[in-house]
Formats: C-alpha cells, structure tokens, sequence
C-alpha cells in the first residue's frame, strides 16, 4: 500500500508535467518492492535516481509538498488558498465550517516543530494577541497543534500593506499617513496598557482594510513587559527588523518597555511621509549602527511639504535616548491630535531641545525656519524701561554730588 506522502508527490509530478502517470505507478510499485525487501528508498530518492526528474526539481516539489500538508490536517476548516509565505511560517485563507467565516491560518513549518523556542514563541503570539481586542489590531481566535502541525488561526483581513504602498515607489500623503499612525498609536496603547509590547512594528504589519481601517498584525515578538524570565533569556540579542528597530533592542537590553514600539512607529511615520527609511545600509548591522551612533536626515528636510509639526512629533518618536522620547502612548495620541487638527504638538515642543529660545532666533542659528503659525508668543510682562532710565538719571546724579563734595573739601 502506499504511503499517503509518496501518492501525494506522485501527484504533484504529474501535475507538473515532468513525468507521467505510468513512470510514477512504476516508481511506486519499485518502493513497495524494495520496502517489503526490507531496503526501501524514499519515493523522493527514487523519482531522481531513476532520472525522472532533477535533484533541484524535486527540492521544490519537497517545499510544495510542505507547504500542502498542513491544510489537510487542521480540523474544522476548509482551505481556500495560500495568503503568503515566510522562513517561518506559511499563512493561508479558509473557511471556518462551524461559524461559516472567512479566517487566516498561520502554519508553523514541520521543521520547526521539533524547535522548542520556536514552538513557544508561536504559542506566545498567539497567548498575546488573544489578550487584545482592539479594531485596530488582528484578532485572534486560536491556536493549537493538529496532525503534527502548530496552527494559529485569526481574523482575515482583506486588503494589503503599508509596505506592498512604500513598495510602489510614493510616499504617502501627510493627511494620510497621520491617519493610519494615530490608527496604529490608538492598538499601541491598548497593547501598552495591558503590558504587552509589540516590538516589531514596521510596514508589513501594517494591514489596510478594503475599509481603510489600519490593523496591527504579527504578535510574533510580542511579549509582556512584566516577563523578566523571557527578557533575560534574549538579553544581548537584537530582537526586530534592522530599518525599525529601536537602539535599546540593538544593545538586546532586558527591560524594553512601550518605548521601543514608539521609535518602531516614529521609523515607519518617517518612511511612510519620506518615501525612504531613516537608515540605510549594505548590511543590517551598518544600519542598526547607524540607529546607535547617527542623526537622521530630518523628514522635512526630505519631503518640503510637510508641516513642521509632523516633523517634531517623528523626531520626538525616533530620540536614541528612550527618555527623550513621548511618556506614554497617550501623550503621542495627545500630538497626533493636534497635528492633524493644525494645531502645534505641544508636547513635543516643550521638551524639545532649546524650547525656551525664540524660534527666530534658533532659525537664525541655523534650525528649521519656524511655522509662522505655529511661533509661541512669550508675554513679556509690564515695560519697566521708563523706571530703568529714571534710576539711571539718579545713580548719575548721586555720583556728580559726591564729585562736587570731595573738590569743595
């Protein structure tokens, strides 16, 4: 009898033309021979030793074959197609039977499956984002194990990227790009203030809905700030994507904390209005150096159009001291706000460097010309210059009558 997985390949080969169904039936009876002789080789191995198709050409029959598997073996639901694919995961689309929905399952690879990190990794993404119910972040419904494959199933979102737009080759608009990062602020803080941190925030876990409702996906670095037993086992690691990462994940510092998904976001924003990321490099660690030791190009700088309130809110975001950065999330939304209604982030600005100056007078000192509309006017307080001349007058008078004794004498 044979095996399901050699029926299968048998399947594929044919289906691809690169043999035909009589080769395979006598491919498939020379594996049950040498399987009851007690010498069996692979059907794999069989299929390239008697020359019907390369080494290579069976390499990706392997990975397809991979890749088919598991939608037969998660219970319940009827798969419709394959969304994407990943070095560790395969996501694909389907129906759940019993609630008739549309859902998304993501597919941990068999080869992965025997890895202990990355099986509790996967777990943990699912753990975490089933503690977020947010419209603005993918929800989860489940995740489990079935016929050797680890599965997470959640919402399907019908739409594309932030990245599949930067991809094209044009930046976003200001209006539009503060829309979808008050968005994604507004999932942040939901996810902050229930200790969770996303620590991967970048473009492509930007969803667009057809609706254009931004969702936060991918919880798969997501961790609880309060975890210290999972903090100390990455310390020294740099968890993240090297053009978003914060400078605290490249130093792999155990207590990462809400900051480092503001400075992910404050990297996205700037790519989003530039159309460039804030660091580039030939490699990733030159980038994330970069992140460490250098000042970016400041995104006004780039872009003419934008306001210089955006550009305070991202420099604010992107500070290399997470101290310098935004307090909490809300202060963020608080800026954010106010850019998009016109109005100057005020948060941002009274902590800027040299926030007490004139604005002209940093202008001068070669700053960015201040928004005319946006110049705070300091009230000098009641004219004492009139009271200064008198006294002046006074001083001098008191010295000539002192002159005029001394010569009498």
């Amino acid at each position: 009898m044979p095996h399901p997985d050699d029926t299968e390949l048998g399947r594929l080969v044919v289906e691809q033309r690169l043999a035909t169904p009589d080769e395979i039936d006598r491919t498939l009876k020379l594996r049950l021979d040498e399987s009851q002789a007690g010498k069996a080789r692979p059907m794999s191995q069989l299929l390239v030793d008697q020359g019907v198709v390369t080494a290579a050409q069976m390499k990706r029959l392997l990975e397809q074959l991979e890749t088919i598997r598991p939608t037969q073996q998660i219970p319940g639901h009827q798969i419709l197609g394959k969304l994407g694919s990943g070095a560790m995961a395969t996501v694909f689309k389907a129906r759940q039977l019993s609630l008739d929905r549309i859902v998304a399952i993501k597919v941990l690879p068999k080869k992965w499956s025997s890895d202990r990190e990355f099986v509790d990794r996967f777990y943990k993404e699912g753990k975490a984002a089933a503690q977020l119910s947010h419209n603005n972040i993918v929800q989860a419904y489940d995740v489990a194990e079935a016929g050797g494959y680890h599965y997470f199933i959640m919402e399907f979102v019908d739409g594309h990227t932030v990245f599949d737009d930067l991809a094209k080759g044009k930046p976003y608009s200001e209006a539009e790009a503060l829309r979808i990062v008050t968005q994604m602020a507004r999932a942040l803080k939901h996810a902050h203030e229930r200790g969770i941190i996303h620590r991967d925030v970048k473009p492509k876990n930007i969803m667009i809905t057809a609706d254009g409702i931004a969702k936060l996906a991918d919880m798969g670095l997501a961790r609880q700030a309060s975890d210290i037993e999972a903090a100390k086992s990455e310390a020294g690691r740099a968890y993240g994507t090297p053009y978003y990462i914060s400078p605290e994940q490249i130093r792999g510092e155990v207590d990462i904390d809400f900051r480092a998904d503001i400075y992910s976001l404050g990297a996205t924003f700037y790519h989003m209005v530039t159309g460039r990321v804030p660091y580039d490099g030939p490699t990733p660690s030159a980038v994330m150096h970069k992140h460490l030791k250098e000042e970016f190009v400041p995104p006004d700088h780039i872009n003419r159009s934008l306001t210089t309130g955006v550009a305070e809110v991202i420099e604010m975001m992107m500070a290399k001291n997470r101290r310098d950065r935004y307090g909490s999330t809300a202060e963020l939304l608080e800026d954010l706000d106010a850019v998009s209604r016109g109005e100057p982030p005020l948060i941002a600005r009274s902590r800027a460097p040299g926030a007490m100056l004139d604005p002209l007078a940093k202008a001068e000192a070669g700053g960015r010309a201040a928004d005319e509309t946006h110049i705070i006017h300091v009230n000098p307080g009641p004219d004492l210059r009139p009271w200064l001349i008198l006294l002046g007058v006074a001083l001098a008078a008191s010295i000539v009558a002192n002159v005029l004794q001394l010569i009498l004498r």
